[in-house]
């Protein structure tokens, strides 16, 4: 691991000012550290410096305000799972932030990092920088015709087969969250991108603050589900999360660049009586659109059963669906 300068910042207006000297945030820091051991990152887009927020402890909260759930970015993981108002209104989003990795790292991960963490990618994570790959800036997407597994079933991006390994993600979007950040408010369904050594939007200096989520109605059951090969301490090779409110959100991730929003899934489930006949017909829309790659066709089945289970488990009794 390379040397490099650690800055604390005591605002958010003074690490957003660093952050604009190429500096990147260090929160938690169990994705960024691990990149910088393997020194995965070109050398124009390796961090000049840290930006150290664990002090910013303004930003670590979870509370009902004005019709909405907030959780601050520096809220740890295992906050979000046990919080007592996100476990009875946000389920989804309780049992997604359970399902992240192990204990230790939920204890030290935070919300913020977990949704702007980057793909797991094995040539975009490989030692010592080795692939040049699309996603730093390179011609080709190594994944294409190598090892592609995990990669995305729903086509490329920019040319990038990535995809977006955050548990949180898919749950956040099913609830129409939105991130508010140093500079602006963004829709959680415009969050995610691709583009070289970046897996979201935000722009230098700008930096993650809240989560805004409106707080559902009574009525509203929600479940998440992940397979993985480890269950919860593995990143998740398919993960879903299903919301029935006013209507129907069903999310998977682990698929595609982003989250993806499986429309087709919910308008079978539009109007209808929830039973396991429905959620099975849910599930085989998955395979509409797909395009995997030669090694991940096992994806797509996995993503049918996945969202298959997640409306059962989300909906126990045979409901009507909105």
């Amino acid at each position: 691991m390379r040397e490099f300068n650690l800055v604390s910042a005591h605002s958010v207006e003074e690490a957003c000012s660093l952050l604009k000297d190429g500096a990147k945030i260090l929160a938690g820091g169990t994705d960024l550290v691990g990149g910088m051991k393997r020194d995965i990152y070109p050398e124009q887009y390796y961090p000049k410096f840290l930006v150290n927020i664990q002090g910013l402890q303004e930003l670590d909260y979870i509370k009902e305000e004005d019709g909405f759930i907030k959780i601050g970015a520096m809220t740890k993981l295992r906050d979000v799972a046990e919080n007592n108002i996100v476990k009875e209104k946000l389920t989804a989003l309780s049992q997604a932030a359970e399902h992240t990795a192990s204990p230790n790292l939920r204890r030290m991960g935070t919300i913020g990092g977990n949704i702007c963490q980057e793909n797991r990618c094995w040539y975009y994570r490989s030692d010592n920088n080795y692939y040049a790959c699309k996603m730093k800036g390179g011609k080709k997407c190594y994944a294409a015709a190598g090892d592609n597994r995990y990669h995305s079933i729903y086509g490329a991006v920019n040319g990038c087969f990535a995809v977006n390994p955050s548990d949180t993600a898919p749950a956040l979007l099913a609830f129409g969250a939105k991130i508010r950040t140093s500079e602006r408010t963004i829709e959680a369904t415009d969050f995610w991108a691709i583009d070289v050594c970046k897996s979201t939007v935000l722009n230098d200096g700008e930096m993650v603050l809240e989560i805004i989520i409106p707080i559902p109605k009574p009525s509203t059951k929600s479940s998440f589900q992940k397979f993985a090969k480890r269950k919860t301490i593995d990143f998740a090779i398919v993960n879903c999360a299903v919301v029935i409110a006013e209507e129907a959100k069903v999310v998977l991730n682990g698929v595609y660049s982003r989250p993806y929003r499986a429309t087709k899934a919910e308008e079978i489930l539009r109007g209808n009586k929830i039973d396991e006949q429905l959620a099975k017909q849910a599930g085989e829309t998955i395979e509409d659109g797909s395009k995997p790659l030669k090694a991940n066709k096992f994806k797509v089945q996995e993503a049918k059963v996945l969202v298959e289970r997640t409306i059962l488990e989300c909906i126990l009794e045979s409901e009507v669906c909105p």
